[in-house]
């Protein structure tokens, strides 16, 4: 299987490396070291350089009792370090993680390719419309809840099938949609 992202091929018969980068005041990750537009943008080329196939910019907590951002708070934290990225290294291939769409619209319009949706295209359904637009690739993330919720006593009958079939039914969604290529993650995260 081969895929075609920002010009580049990604073949599946080996593992590609995505690189985060957290442009948020409380990351669950780095703890929000890289929520400075300077830093960011050089720590995204430090993994660049270091050998990140993708770039993935999240500018909204997904930490467990995160709360919800405006688009505009999003963009203003991600825009910058994205266009600043992408002016030092033009082949760098972005991914978003979003789950708006004017976020993802605008992201797209600035070079981004791949928009990571922690919802799994649960948080609305503009998004696909987007990501098609824009003829970008998309990730759809298995939740459940959402960032301030999924803590709260999260229950399963069968783990694995629910997790299987929620990804099957919003793959499904985004190839009706015309999206070429779509990524799955289980959300284990």
């Amino acid at each position: 299987m081969k895929y075609n992202i920002g010009g580049k091929e990604f073949n599946f018969d080996r593992a590609y490396v995505m690189g985060i980068l957290n442009v948020t005041p409380d990351s669950f990750s780095d703890g929000g070291k890289h929520f400075d537009k300077d830093i960011a943008v050089n720590y995204g080329l430090q993994l660049l350089d270091d050998g990140a196939d993708i770039l993935d910019i999240g500018g909204e907590s997904t930490r467990p009792g995160a709360q919800h951002i405006g688009d505009e708070e999003e963009l203003n934290r991600i825009l910058p370090v994205i266009k600043n990225i992408l002016a030092k290294r033009m082949g760098a291939v972005i991914s978003v993680d979003t789950t708006k769409p004017l976020v993802a619209a605008e992201v797209l319009k600035s070079g981004a390719q791949i928009i990571n949706d922690i919802s799994g295209l649960t948080s609305n359904p503009d998004l696909l419309n987007v990501v098609k637009k824009y003829n970008a690739s998309v990730i759809i993330m298995h939740m459940k809840g959402n960032p301030l919720t999924m803590q709260d006593n999260p229950a399963y009958e069968n783990l694995i099938k629910e997790i299987y079939d929620f990804l099957l039914a919003q793959s499904q969604l985004a190839v009706k949609a015309g999206i070429d290529n779509i990524f799955i993650d289980p959300g284990i995260g």
